[in-house]
């Protein structure tokens, strides 16, 4: 019998398939119609998983990231283009909501802009390993490339977006602290 999941079991996956998927679209209805599109090529494709077949963690969560992403490249390459900025600013309403300040609605839109102007591989591995938590590993299984692939573009897309955030956050003066941590 071929090891499976069960709706259950997806179904606790979704909050972090709509945040990424958000995160990638930077639109809210662009990114539900991706995590619909993944959660029904998962259903569909249920039988293909296989707990730890290729998979360093053996774990669901980084195989709906996987065919996440495939979904997103092909939507991408269907349409020939890449949702405009203008619309990725429908989310801030929510970061309000959350009683957030001012400042933090701009510094979470300023992040949110600098994201989308990285190229689409940069930002994959940004938000699999910095918002998703992803192992190296578990984002190189998700993306099929190498670990070292996922550590490189990780390093240059932390180093753009750095330096996008010093251009365009322009708020600070140049050499204040950014409002993005470096982490190592």
């Amino acid at each position: 019998m071929t090891p499976s999941f069960t709706a259950a079991d997806l179904e606790a996956h979704i909050p972090r398939l709509r945040r990424y998927a958000r995160a990638l679209t930077g639109n809210r209805e662009a990114a539900d119609d991706l995590t619909q599109d993944t959660l029904e090529r998962a259903w569909t494709k249920r039988a293909l998983w296989r707990a730890g077949a290729g998979d360093p963690s053996g774990s669901l969560r980084a195989w709906l990231f996987a065919v996440m992403h495939n979904v997103f490249v092909n939507s991408v390459r269907r349409m020939k283009a890449v949702e405009s900025l203008d619309a990725a600013g429908d989310s801030l309403p929510d970061i309000a909501a959350t009683g957030a300040s001012a400042e933090t609605g701009a510094a979470v839109r300023d992040i949110r802009q600098a994201l989308m102007r990285l190229p689409d591989d940069q930002r994959e591995v940004i938000l699999l390993v910095g918002l998703e938590q992803l192992s190296y590993a578990e984002a190189a299984f998700a993306l099929e490339v190498p670990i070292g692939t996922v550590m490189s573009r990780l390093s240059r897309g932390r180093d753009r977006l750095r330096q996008l955030l010093d251009e365009d956050g322009g708020r600070e003066p140049r050499g204040a602290p950014s409002t993005l941590r470096r982490v190592k």
